[in-house]
């Protein structure tokens, strides 16, 4: 048996595999604490404050691109609010307070922000769910804003240029030798150091914009070592040593960890500052957690889609990622599934759609019609290096939804996963599709017996509750639960 850290990258390649198989940091004059404050009815835009530089014309046409990525913008009145008198304070205390922000909530669970030139600054709902207060989510577009005042998507896209050329020349000069890969391997390494240089610059600025406009600058160390722990939390295998990654755009957490307290040191002790605690919770109370109904959800091992009215499941020791393009699952023994929809509007036989060139390595004979929870379905087999495929295809109206599942060469277990997929896909009734809700945060307030265990088990659409539970509200090893104090729980 692999161990867990080579079977979960194992298995991710097989991911990959499937995916390949088909043919077919990313980073408004107002009172942070005070509840009558909203949003300008008539905001400075980032376009129009900027319409004549070349750097808003930059963000602005990778604007639809990345909204179209990270599943379309968040709308939540409370939400906008929140982050409006967050950017208010920090824009008077910018290095360019005359720069325009055009701030976009990302109607996605990852936990992730970035910034693009003009002024183009985006945080996920993920990142406002593990956000514990104001100050914290100040310190990450504060962070941001660093990098859109430092220039550093425009410095680091002349770099990219500069190195790609540096690359090509050693490549033609030495004839792809030793020397070659070494001129190759340098370059990546300058490119990462310079992005690394980079965030600690926006590190620094950020922090010192945080001190200025009166919020808590060790937010900064309190996100981080939240976003630290989301990692291991996330991460199939939690001991990997993720700062053994030195190519990483990030620096590693201790160095940054360490510069960015130092800059916090300069506006004094830690826990002199009121963070924004309340007013935070106050402003993220319902906002959707996890997957949202166009996406369908995950629940333990099924994934239901209320609105294309479908579900399947796949074995227990699966875990599964519902991504925007696909749906992949990895499991033991270097398991690895993707399902997706393509639409499909022609008369043809699934026999001729399977054999249509789509599926790369297609075993000829393999294909087999047959029925899935009453629909058309064909089967196949297919292989490609070292990988195994049993490929699944079902035809609802006119939709058809494809299982690609890979296995190691002659695995056993590769059919067994398959059958599973196959034996659990079925449609949604109308009241099962209707009773299905979305996971939000709530906010709760810890009565005088509450404990770690009586407050995780309130959460829901998780098997790991009380780890959820603890990295939500960034309560560490042997710290327990405050009497009269407000902790964010996922409930439907």
């Amino acid at each position: 048996m692999p161990k867990p850290r080579r079977t979960a990258r194992l298995a991710r390649m097989a991911a990959i595999g499937l995916t390949l198989a088909l043919a077919g940091c990313q980073t408004l004059g107002v009172d942070v604490y005070k509840p009558d404050v909203s949003p300008s009815a008539s905001p400075q835009t980032a376009e129009r404050a900027g319409s004549a530089d070349p750097r808003t014309k930059i963000g602005a046409s990778e604007h639809p691109r990345i909204v179209a990525s990270y599943g379309g913008e968040y709308r939540d009145q409370r939400t906008e609010k929140l982050l409006a008198r967050i950017i208010g304070k920090l824009t008077v205390v910018s290095e360019n307070p005359q720069q325009a922000y055009r701030v976009t909530v990302l109607n996605s669970p990852a936990v992730n922000a970035f910034a693009l030139p003009g002024g183009y600054v985006y945080v996920t709902r993920g990142l406002l769910a593990l956000a514990n207060d104001a100050s914290e989510v100040a310190a990450v577009i504060a962070h941001e804003m660093g990098h859109v005042t430092g220039n550093h998507g425009i410095e680091r896209r002349q770099r990219e240029r500069e190195e790609a050329l540096a690359e090509r020349m050693a490549a033609s000069a030495m004839e792809k030798g030793l020397a070659a890969r070494e001129e190759l391997a340098q370059s990546k390494l300058r490119l990462a150091a310079f992005s690394r240089n980079q965030e600690l610059a926006a590190d620094a600025i950020g922090v010192r914009m945080l001190g200025e406009a009166g919020y808590d600058t060790y937010a900064a160390a309190r996100f981080l070592n939240s976003m630290d722990a989301y990692s291991r939390f996330s991460a199939v295998d939690p001991t990997s040593d993720q700062s053994l990654d030195f190519l990483s755009s990030h620096p590693n957490a201790p160095q940054r960890l360490e510069l960015v307290k130092q800059h916090a040191r300069a506006f004094g002790p830690e826990g002199t500052t009121e963070p924004g605690r309340d007013f935070y919770l106050d402003g993220i109370d319902g906002l959707l957690f996890g997957d949202s109904p166009q996406e369908g959800y995950v629940r333990g091992t099924a994934f239901l889609h209320p609105v294309l009215g479908i579900r399947f499941e796949v074995p227990s020791g699966f875990r599964i990622d519902n991504k925007a393009d696909a749906v992949l699952a990895t499991g033991p023994d270097d398991l690895a599934v993707r399902f997706d929809g393509v639409s499909e509007n022609s008369r043809r036989s699934l026999s001729d759609y399977m054999a249509s060139g789509w599926v790369t390595g297609l075993i000829a004979g393999s294909i087999r019609e047959t029925r899935l929870g009453g629909f058309e379905a064909a089967t196949a087999r297919a292989r490609a290096d070292r990988w195994d495929f049993d490929i699944t295809i079902v035809k609802v109206d006119n939709r058809i939804y494809r299982f690609l599942t890979a296995a190691p060469l002659n695995s056993p277990h590769l059919e067994p996963t398959a059958a599973k997929l196959r034996d659990s896909f079925r449609k949604l009734t109308a009241g099962e599709a209707k009773s299905l809700q979305p996971l939000r945060i709530r906010i709760v307030t810890a009565r005088a017996r509450d404990t770690l265990t009586s407050m995780a088990a309130k959460m829901r659409g998780t098997d790991r509750k009380q780890e959820l539970f603890q990295l939500l509200n960034a309560i560490g090893p042997g710290a327990g639960i405050e009497p009269g104090r407000r902790y964010k729980i996922v409930t439907d």
